[in-house]
């Protein structure tokens, strides 16, 4: 009887690539492993461990590989045209990975740019939401994100979970946002009580709180204008 085709699955766990990148993270992967990953299965006759590094010995590395067409990876035995497109597509996104640039990153010069940059989705919502917007030495936004939903409350906004994307982003800096649904951006004493904690934490952790920004019906409050950063 034929032996069926070897897949990932059929390796001990401890050395299944999807495994170790679920616990060891992607950069922990070797070439072969990741390609092994987007190979899926072997043949017969050899795993997709073995397949994955007949790929890369053929095409010399991934530097050759880059560069080759589905006519010129199908001709290894072993990968069809499905597989081919595959590596193709993920090679294709690398690249325009690489091709990003931050001239295309919303800028915040001011106090109204960081209001603008979030009024329409903001002004609406029928509850209170405090963003977060990390930003670059430049004071270009990296990344937005949502911390929490409900009122604010200094025990609740906790420096941690802000702070946290600021460091695993490596921004220099961040405006924290928040929206008033009464419409009135009036701050709050919960409000001050927060900016001034993130604003100690940010000077311990040499990433600066540039703003506090309160979102209310088509206007805003900056507790930085206010005096309160």
């Amino acid at each position: 009887m034929e032996p069926s085709t070897f897949k990932i699955r059929d390796f001990p766990q401890d050395e299944r690539p999807r495994e170790r990148l679920l616990n060891e993270g992607a950069d922990k992967l070797s070439n072969q492993e990741l390609l092994a990953i987007l190979l899926r299965t072997g043949t017969k006759k050899e795993s997709v461990l073995e397949l994955s590094q007949k790929l890369l010995k053929h095409f010399e590395g991934l530097r050759m590989l880059k560069d080759a067409s589905v006519e010129e990876i199908t001709t290894i035995s072993g990968i069809g045209t499905a597989k081919a497109v595959q590596i193709l597509s993920a090679l294709e996104l690398g690249r325009r990975m690489n091709r990003l640039t931050y001239d295309d990153r919303f800028v915040i010069r001011s106090p109204q740019d960081g209001a603008n940059y979030v009024m329409e989705e903001m002004r609406f919502l029928s509850q209170e939401h405090f963003v977060c917007l990390y930003l670059n030495t430049k004071n270009q936004v990296l990344h937005k994100q949502t911390v929490f939903i409900g009122s604010l409350n200094a025990s609740i906004v906790h420096p941690r979970e802000v702070f946290k994307e600021a460091l695993k982003r490596s921004a220099a800096s961040l405006i924290c946002i928040h929206n008033h649904p009464s419409g009135d951006p009036s701050p709050s004493r919960e409000d001050i009580e927060v900016t001034k904690r993130l604003t100690e934490c940010g000077k311990m952790l040499g990433i600066e709180l540039l703003d506090h920004l309160i979102i209310g019906e088509q206007k805003y409050v900056s507790l930085k204008e206010k005096g309160y950063i």
